[in-house]
Parts: structure tokens; sequence; C-alpha cells
């Protein structure tokens, strides 16, 4: 039975494609080798525990280590019982290392210990009793927070100085943040910051995304197993939407192999688009719980520039680094920071747009034509008669306020395009603008949406020139230009709004619509 893509928990080689682990993880068995405490960051669904359980395998079966992953996620119902935390997390890893050791390199019963030293005590004899040194990866580490998560980080860096023959030789701390954002409530702060207990690592890791190569590779393992090929477009178009991803690589094959392409057939691009929208439209899990991330200050600080086309201004680079730790955005090779991938840009502002689109009134398709294609005239008719209705109550139910007209617009036209069609947004930090891209079928329609704001001047010039670019960069002749005006003391949404048209400095044709 062949091998499939693996969208649930860490991958397993004999059930699972899955890649290399020091493909991911470059220069940490130099760390390893010298002995040394770090620290491993990535977001959730990125590969950690795969990638480090394939190695702390490869480490032990090498005959030189004793490794294993352990997690520390059981002690989080324990924050507030200390008294409860370290038999809770010691309970599990003797059950992990019977799971994933040989009985002769699973530690001995753990000791008696005062509170507060059960961990390092822990540790400390089973080091000693090995016949070899040991290299601990402390999986889900920031799962812990407050004095849970300050005892067992100082009990770590008490035994530091003992290794290897009485404390492990090399700990990696394995979470979804750098250790200076682990959550703290005492010294009046929510973050370590700088003043860290684990103040002797000696690096921090990221697991960077898949290349293409590395994709071409993860597919290459399915095709070799069944004979279903991914033409070189389809893993162009793979890595191009999810940006190497791991889960979403993982979860576009998948779809690719038992929805889209169940025949058997060779996966084309077009199958990939399918894969990619099927994703979307679920919601699927991955992607279901960025939401969660969205409404914390810290990243909402950045997010809605973002999505605004505005800059980010007094954001902490702390902050920002919170945020592409998250893997929410990537910096761009200009250095601008944009969304991570274009699932994600697709999927962000569906997330803030869900109370708005599940508001929208019933709206009856009057702008298809009988043979199904899209009549562009009767789809503005239609969403003019929305805007003047509704637009200015159902701004008032977006939770990102700056942003809330663009995101009426987006949950009206994913409405549109709901069976036939999808919507690509394209948007950065500076742009002061948002374009979106509404595919029926066949056809394409682009919109630029920019906001009017006291002090600033008609954006109406700079909007034309914008779409200009968006529009041959497309390959089309027309567009709409949405301008909302956002100035005090304006007549109602149903008085003001107004369409007219214009020429970009090209000769497109624009149609103008101001609200």
């Amino acid at each position: 039975m062949p091998r499939a893509f693996n969208t649930a928990g860490p991958c397993k080689p004999d059930i699972h494609y899955m890649l290399r682990p020091d493909r991911r993880l470059p220069g940490l068995r130099a760390l390893i080798d010298g002995q040394s405490y770090f620290v491993i960051h990535a977001p959730r669904q990125s590969g950690k525990t795969t990638a480090l359980m394939a190695l702390a395998r490869e480490l032990t079966a090498s005959g030189k280590y004793t490794s294993v992953v352990l997690t520390m996620e059981t002690g989080e119902p324990f924050r507030e019982d200390l008294e409860g935390l370290e038999p809770a997390i010691l309970g599990r890893w003797q059950k992990t290392c019977r799971a994933h050791l040989p009985p002769e390199l699973q530690p001995p019963a753990w000791p008696e210990a005062p509170r507060g030293d059960r961990i390092g005590s822990a540790l400390t004899v089973w080091a000693l009793a090995s016949a070899r040194p040991l290299v601990l990866f402390l999986d889900e580490i920031d799962a812990l927070q407050d004095e849970a998560l300050l005892t067992v980080l100082r009990q770590i860096r008490g035994g530091y100085a003992d290794r290897p023959q009485a404390f492990p030789a090399a700990l990696g701390l394995v979470g979804l943040r750098d250790v200076r954002d682990y959550k703290v409530a005492s010294g009046g702060s929510a973050r370590l910051g700088t003043a860290s207990p684990f103040n002797i690592k000696v690096g921090s890791f990221t697991l960077a995304n898949f290349t293409t190569d590395d994709v071409a590779e993860l597919y290459a393992q399915h095709t070799a197993e069944t004979g279903q090929a991914f033409d070189s477009p389809a893993l162009t178009a793979a890595w191009a939407l999810t940006q190497g991803q791991p889960w979403l690589v993982n979860a576009i094959a998948r779809e690719c192999v038992l929805v889209v392409r169940a025949d058997g057939a060779t996966v084309t691009v077009g199958d990939v688009e399918q894969a990619a929208e099927n994703l979307m439209r679920r919601m699927d899990t991955h992607l279901d719980s960025l939401a969660e991330k969205l409404h914390e200050p810290r990243v909402r600080a950045l997010i809605e520039p973002i999505l605004s086309g505005g800059a980010a201004e007094n954001v902490p680079m702390d902050d920002i680094q919170y945020v592409l730790d998250l893997g929410l955005v990537r910096r761009a090779p200009d250095g601008g920071l944009v969304i991570a991938n274009p699932i994600y840009a697709a999927v962000i502002p569906r997330m803030l747009a869900f109370v708005p689109r599940h508001g929208l009134p019933q709206i009856p398709a009057t702008w298809l034509r009988p043979d199904g294609s899209l009549d562009e005239a009767l789809l503005l008719d239609a969403f003019l008669s929305f805007w003047r209705q509704y637009g200015e109550a159902m701004q008032r139910t977006a939770s990102y306020a700056e942003v809330a007209a663009q995101l009426i617009v987006l949950a009206y036209l994913d409405r549109v395009a709901n069976g036939g069609g999808w919507v690509t947004p394209e948007y950065s930090l500076g742009r002061d603008r948002l374009d979106l891209c509404l595919r029926w079928r066949q056809q394409r329609v682009a919109l630029e949406l920019k906001a009017w704001r006291d002090g600033r001047p008609d954006p109406e010039r700079a909007g034309l020139g914008q779409l200009d670019g968006y529009l041959g960069k497309l390959g089309l002749d027309h567009g709409w230009l949405m301008i909302f005006d956002q100035r005090a003391g304006l007549p109602p949404i149903e008085e003001r709004t107004t369409t007219s048209p214009a020429l970009t400095p090209a000769g497109r044709r624009v149609t103008v619509i101001r609200g």
C-alpha cells in the first residue's frame, strides 16, 4: 500500500511521504555535537515534531547518543498547580521513552525530590545512568506559562553546568515562539523578554519552509509509489500558492490525489488551484486555527495596515518578529512585509469578513447570463444596490475597523464566487491599496480598493495609475476602482455612492465607484 501525504500530527516514515530532517535543520547537528542548549521555534503544522522525531531516531541509531522528543504539553492544565505539574510531565516522559527507546536506553525510575526540583533531579539521574550522552527535545514548551514555565526553565538552567555526565549533553526547547516571547505573569510583564531564565541558549532556530526542490522531491515520492505524476506547472503552482508552508504543501497534494484527481491521472495546474480553493472553502483545521491569532493585539497591529496597504506605525520590532515567527507574514524581496502565502492572503480576510459575510442578505444571482457566464454590468448594479442599502450598517460588524469597507466588499464578492470561482486579494505594507481579482470560470474582474481619509488628497489619480499596473499584470483592459470616502461629516452612503467612467494612463477603461 502506498504511503500518504500527511496533514495530521507528526509524519511516520513507513506510512507518510516526508523529507529528511537534516534538510530542514541545517547546522543543528553541529550544536548537538558541541553540547549546546538551543531553541527551535516555528509555526504550528510546519513540521517541527516530524523533523525532530526523525532526527532523534537517527541520533539514537548512530550509537553515539540517546535521543528522544518529550512533550511538555501534559503540564498545560497545571499552570496553577505546581504540585501536580512535575509528576504529570514526568509520567508522560516515562511512557514516551518506553515507546521510542529500546529497554537498555530507557531512563531509570524517577527519584523522589522536592517540588520545584523533580524534573532537574530526574534528568540528573537519567544522565548518570545512561551509557550515552542524552540529547533531548522538549516539545510544546510554550504550552506552559507563568510559574509553571519558570520552574521548568530554572531547573534546566540549574543542571546545565553538570552536562554531559550528570545532565543532558544537548537540549532543545521547541515551540511556536522564541524564548523571549514565552508568557509569564511575573514582574509586571506578559513576556520573558531578555530577562530569561534560559539565558544558556546558544542560538535559536526556525524551520525553513520547503523549497521548490523540496516540493518536487516530496511529490515525486508519490509518483514513484503510485505512478501518478504532477506535471511541471502543477509543481510550480503548488509552491507559489503555499510558498512552501509544509502543511499546505501536503494538504494540496492530498486533496489533488484523493479528491480532484482521484482517477490517478496526471495532476495539472488547474487541479492544484482547485485543491487550494477546496481547502479555503472548507477552512480545514490548520487554516481555521489562524483565526484566533488574528485577534491578538500584537498581530492585529501589523495585519490591519497590511490589509489596508498603509504603514505599520509604532509597531515594536519584537512584535514584528513575533508575527513573522507565527508564519503569518514574510519579508518580500524588497524588504517589505506581506502575508506569508497566497492561500493565507485569501483566507485571512475571509476569516475577518466571517461575520459580515454571514450577515449578508440573500443575494439573487442577477449577474449571471443564461449560459452561466458573468455579466459585469449587472454585477456592478447588484453591488451598488447592496452597498447603498447595507454598506453603512455592515461596516460596524467588521472586526478590523480600518479595513471594514474592504472586508465587506470581499465578503460580497466571495458570496458571488461561491460555487463557480474564487477571489484573490493582493496587498502589502505601504502599497496604500487592496487589489482583488474575482475569477469566475474563464472570466476575471479586477478591482482596486482605496480609502480616502481626512487630510489626504482625493486618491482617484493615484488609484488609476496603480490599477493600470494591476490590469497590465492580469492582461485585462478594464477594471473597477472603488474609493471609500471615510472623511468626517459626509452624507450617508446611499446618498454619496456614485459611479463614473475613467481611463488609466495607458488608456484602459475603468469604472470609478465612490461610496
